[in-house]
């Protein structure tokens, strides 16, 4: 059990250091909250993807109502569930006022305490409190939330910043000049930067190449071991190994499990059931997703392999390859994915990168770093077959950095640079 006077001590220094210590917030697009429904709001994402920032910035909006606790605090290495009821205490002597009035309770890494469901549903319930949680850990994704929250939980995935969100934590003043006039150029240079660093926060504010490395190692660390190796109690670590340096040089490009076991099963002794029970984690610890076949038959969605994309570009820094044609699309699919219903690929005797349901609208997009007279007609005869057999009038090719309009069959093709798309795009 943890003292009462301790944790008012701690209550007030985070108070302190959020108000006046804490300097640059990037406000989140597409941070969308329900009105006033009892609910616990669960922030779930991949570790340093902002979660934390997103808190304090709560905090600073409800200020004279708030609470802050961070689980990772080695002064509350000792709190257990019961100690819940002594912390609400605490805050509550320090605000008397806020006994019968509405609170604000933010917890971050709370999947640190077992049974914390049971403590945020009582008070979001019966004690006019909003309660957020956050937590890196696949232990609070919603397919993982315990029963006690089931239907009693809003969960709101936080990834690394967008490029829209990049811009604005390095340009805030972004206008039409820097999209239409003679700053385009240096929006040309963000866009190229972006795609090499990616958008994880910490990332986009260091200033050297040489710490931004060395972030990225360390991230993939510790997402490695804690999330992966510690959360599934993983023992195979070769086979681990190889599925990273697999799944990491495959990305935006299709990844056959099947394959994978041919190619890899005389080298490393495993079965096929842990091979499957590794990439499910590789998924549920959100460094990866996938985007299987578009098809009505559930079966031909799973036979087919399933491409591959990275939480964020910076990651696909960690192999050889510097293909950016597949940098581009994935961060054309991170956009996407932000937005859409469901996401799937095009093919038959052509491909289509995406075909996005969007609030029950059909789109489909082509990526391609740069349209030539060497592969046009295939990158438009994907997309055109596509929009054929989908029935629409026409798509989007999404390029590094050109805009032109093609009518084939009927089908009304416009090209954009992907910058151009990204910063006016609605999420």
């Amino acid at each position: 059990m943890i003292g009462k006077e301790k944790l008012k001590e701690i209550i007030l220094s985070n108070k302190e250091f959020i108000l006046n210590q804490v300097e640059v917030i990037i406000k989140r697009e597409g941070f969308r909250l329900p009105g006033a429904v009892e609910k616990v709001m669960v922030l779930y994402g991949v570790r340093r993807s902002g979660k934390t920032f997103i808190l304090y910035d709560l905090f600073r909006n409800f200020r004279e109502e708030s609470l802050y606790i961070d689980f990772e605090d080695e002064r509350l290495a000792d709190f257990r569930l019961e100690d819940f009821e002594t912390l609400r205490e605490a805050f509550l002597e320090l605000n008397p006022r806020l006994v019968d009035k509405n609170k604000v309770f933010l917890f971050d890494e709370i999947q640190n305490i077992a049974g914390w469901e049971k403590f945020c549903r009582r008070v979001a319930e019966r004690e006019k409190t909003r309660v957020y949680v956050s937590g890196s850990s696949s232990k609070i994704m919603p397919e993982e939330i315990h029963t006690s929250l089931r239907g009693r939980a809003w969960s709101i995935e936080i990834t690394p910043f967008s490029f829209r969100e990049y811009l604005n934590a390095l340009e805030p003043a972004v206008d039409n000049e820097l999209l239409y006039g003679r700053k385009k150029a240096l929006l040309k240079k963000y866009f190229s930067d972006y795609s090499r660093w990616g958008g994880f926060p910490e990332i986009v504010f260091s200033k050297s190449e040489f710490d931004k490395s060395k972030i990225i190692k360390e991230y993939l660390g510790s997402i490695f071991f804690k999330d992966l190796v510690e959360r599934y109690k993983i023992n195979n670590i070769a086979l681990l190994e190889s599925m990273t340096e697999c799944l990491f040089a495959f990305f935006s490009q299709k990844f056959s499990l099947n394959s994978f076991y041919r190619q890899h099963k005389d080298k490393i002794p495993f079965s096929k059931d842990s091979l499957f029970s590794y990439y499910k984690y590789f998924l549920q610890s959100m460094l990866i997703f996938e985007v299987r076949k578009f098809s009505e038959s559930p079966y031909k969605r799973l036979r087919n392999p399933a491409k591959i994309y990275l939480i964020d570009p910076a990651l696909a820094r960690k192999m050889s390859s510097q293909d950016s044609g597949r940098v581009l699309e994935n961060i054309i699919f991170l956009e996407l994915k932000k937005s859409a219903d469901k996401i799937s690929y095009f093919e038959e005797d052509n491909e289509c990168d995406f075909v996005v349901n969007e609030r029950g609208k059909i789109l489909a997009y082509q990526a391609c770093y740069e349209l030539t007279s060497q592969n046009e007609e295939r990158e438009l005869g994907g997309l055109i077959a596509c929009c054929k057999q989908l029935k629409l009038k026409g798509g989007i090719i999404l390029t590094l950095d050109q805009s032109d309009e093609f009518i084939r069959d009927g089908i009304k093709i416009h090209a954009l640079p992907v910058w151009k798309w990204l910063m006016t795009k609605k999420v």
